[in-house]
């Protein structure tokens, strides 16, 4: 007996996970595919919603959009499944040297950051465990989202209600036709979304795409009398679980990647958080996984430039959290065809590797 849906998706991490549930409450018959690893970068993430972030301290991009819309849509989704997952708390940025602290307070007099950072000082406020020689800044709008959670809170609901199958796609099971896809000869589908993450860089269709996958490790620690008012940030973040316990990440490693957790980032992470706290911690737990990024760190999302029933929603890197909810919307909306992609995550700005690819690929024919 025939399927039929409209849209077939292919992976469920954050990615996957937030486009599906637009498209379902759009009213559009979606199924979900999805091996259900252990570990993987959205269920390792801290989950961190920051505005302001990165080395030169930049309000993140379309920041203005994004963030409302991952509060929105988080919120949405604890009423939905009756779980808290979300928690918004102010981040401090420590500075690390006087240097640090006289950049901030130079750019502060331009306001770059609009409303989002409160306070930039060399002296903020005290916090029960926290180190602060240099001083830092608040900035408001952030809190993390307890991803792993959210996801698997999803899942049960995917399985229950029955868009969502735990099995491994087989692309050799997938049949193009004129007017859609046939997948093991039993679901025909309009469109294939691949949400894969880190895995499409073996994508068939899709792996002439620049996706530079990078490795993270965290730890969570158990850290008692540090405060949990805030997310804490100097060199890593640390995030309040509750009861004395802390998400401390993350390290970035490029390839060849490391079969599971390292000794060096368990150093590395505990380092960081000795720098940021003088109370005694305790390791519990460390975390491993590759994060599927782009080559110029904005998100790939589009269709296959030959084949229309293919596209592809990957690429989101460390910023996911804060990302999907609002690209899976406008997705959405470009899939529905009312809206054109915008050009800074179309694949299209990456059309030349495609023709290269092709190329080569009629070459050894």
């Amino acid at each position: 007996m025939r399927e039929d849906v409209d849209y077939l998706l292919v992976g469920h991490g954050l990615a996957g996970a937030t486009l599906a549930a637009v498209l379902l409450q759009r009213g559009k018959r979606v199924l979900v595919l999805d091996p259900a690893p252990a570990d993987t970068a959205s269920t390792v993430a801290a989950g961190l919603l920051n505005p302001v972030a990165g080395k030169r301290l930049a309000l993140g991009w379309r920041m203005a959009e994004f963030l409302p819309a991952a509060v929105a849509y988080y919120q949405e989704q604890e009423q939905a499944l009756g779980q808290e997952f979300l928690r918004l708390l102010p981040i401090r940025k420590l500075f690390s040297s006087v240097l640090d602290q006289n950049d901030a307070m130079a750019r502060s007099a331009d306001r770059p950051w609009q409303e989002f950072v409160t306070e930039v000082s060399a002296e903020l406020p005290p916090l029960p465990g926290v180190r602060q020689d240099f001083g830092g800044m608040r900035i408001a709008g952030g809190g993390y989202l307890r991803v792993r959670e959210l996801l698997a809170a999803q899942t049960v609901a995917g399985l229950r209600q029955g868009w969502l199958r735990q099995e491994t796609f087989d692309p050799t099971q997938l049949v193009i036709g004129a007017a859609g896809v046939l997948y093991r000869n039993t679901i025909a589908a309009g469109q294939v979304v691949f949400c894969e993450g880190a895995a499409a860089r073996h994508n068939p269709w899709f792996s002439w795409l620049p996706l530079t996958p990078n490795q993270g490790e965290v730890l969570d620690v158990h850290c008692p009398g540090l405060a949990e008012t805030e997310v804490l940030n100097k060199g890593a973040y640390v995030v309040p679980l509750g009861n004395g316990y802390f998400r401390v990440g993350a390290t970035y490693r490029w390839p060849p990647f490391a079969a599971g957790t390292t000794a060096e980032a368990r150093a590395e992470l505990s380092q960081r958080l000795a720098e940021i706290t003088d109370l005694p911690f305790t390791v519990v737990q460390q975390w491993a996984a590759v994060r599927p990024a782009s080559r110029d760190r904005k998100p790939l999302l589009g269709t296959h430039p030959a084949l229309p029933f293919l596209s592809i929603c990957n690429g989101f890197g460390s910023k996911g959290v804060l990302m999907a909810p609002r690209l899976a919307q406008h997705f959405a909306d470009v899939l529905e065809g009312t809206a054109e992609l915008w050009s800074e995550v179309n694949i299209r700005r990456y059309s030349s590797l495609y023709a290269a690819a092709a190329s080569a690929a009629v070459s050894s024919l």
